[in-house]
């Protein structure tokens, strides 16, 4: 079942066109990484999807239903998003921070439900014993770990995520993605990541959607995407791209190795 369409999407930031015709859709229990080059249009494609952003062209379709036509609150039952980490220093514990993604279901209290669900997260992200603790004593990696958390408990159908692994240690990037795997396969969620680290996304996602210059270069199973041609066309890299294990591998080489040991 397809809960999530983009369609011929195109944004520009005055005259410079960012993204280019940009289609995809995604079935329940799917995860897309979205991966690509600095400044390819990995944020700003996730920031049209959300609605924060305006295409000027094409849409958002969000289980059948026009991303455009809907009011934000809506949206936010439906549609979660983790930004990249900016530092927050806000004066809020992570109960609180996190509590703040029920804010769709809120009326003037919160209930037992909305505190369930917290506690359910910090346990999901491992961030029990930081519950009570101010977000700006945290580390990068942890205030991560919670924005991630925060945008659980809104439990939407789709989760958005700008690079949510950037500032995590290897244990915590693949705790965090087995979390959001598991979760899009048991509740059918639509997960969309944009991954700078290919080998994580060819581990974790269904299928890759490249970007280079705002335009789709590639879209389909790690297997079929991740190929030494696309690494040298898109990230101008050489590369040799291993498939002895489930998930394909990228071993990045210096430039000429490959001809020398020929």
């Amino acid at each position: 079942m397809v809960l999530l369409m983009v369609e011929d999407l195109s944004f520009a930031y005055r005259d410079r066109e960012v993204l280019s015709r940009v289609s995809f859709s995604m079935d329940a229990g799917e995860i897309l990484g979205l991966v690509g080059p600095n400044g390819c249009g990995k944020t700003t494609l996730i920031k049209c999807i959300d609605g924060m952003l305006t295409p000027k062209c094409g849409r958002v379709v969000l289980g059948g239903q026009d991303l455009g036509g809907m009011h934000r609150r809506e949206v936010a039952r439906e549609m979660a998003y983790v930004p990249q980490s900016t530092g927050n220093q806000t004066a809020s514990t992570v109960f609180e921070t996190i509590l703040m993604g029920r804010r769709p279901y809120l009326n003037w209290t919160v209930s037992p439900e909305d505190e369930e669900r917290v506690i359910a997260a910090l346990d999901l992200l491992d961030l029990g014993e930081l519950a009570f603790r101010k977000v700006a004593e945290l580390s990068g990696g942890e205030r991560q770990r919670v924005m991630i958390a925060r945008a659980l408990v809104q439990e939407t159908k789709v989760i958005l995520l700008d690079e949510p692994t950037s500032n995590l240690d290897i244990a915590h990037q693949m705790a965090v993605m087995e979390v959001l795997h598991g979760l899009a396969e048991e509740k059918g969620l639509a997960v969309v990541i944009a991954l700078h680290d290919l080998n994580l996304a060819a581990t974790y996602c269904h299928r890759l959607l490249v970007l280079a210059e705002g335009s789709v270069y590639g879209y389909g199973a790690p297997g079929e995407v991740l190929t030494p041609e696309m690494l040298e066309s898109v990230y101008g890299i050489e590369a040799v791209v291993k498939q002895d294990l489930p998930a394909p591998y990228v071993v990045p080489v210096r430039p000429g190795q490959l001809q020398e040991g020929a």
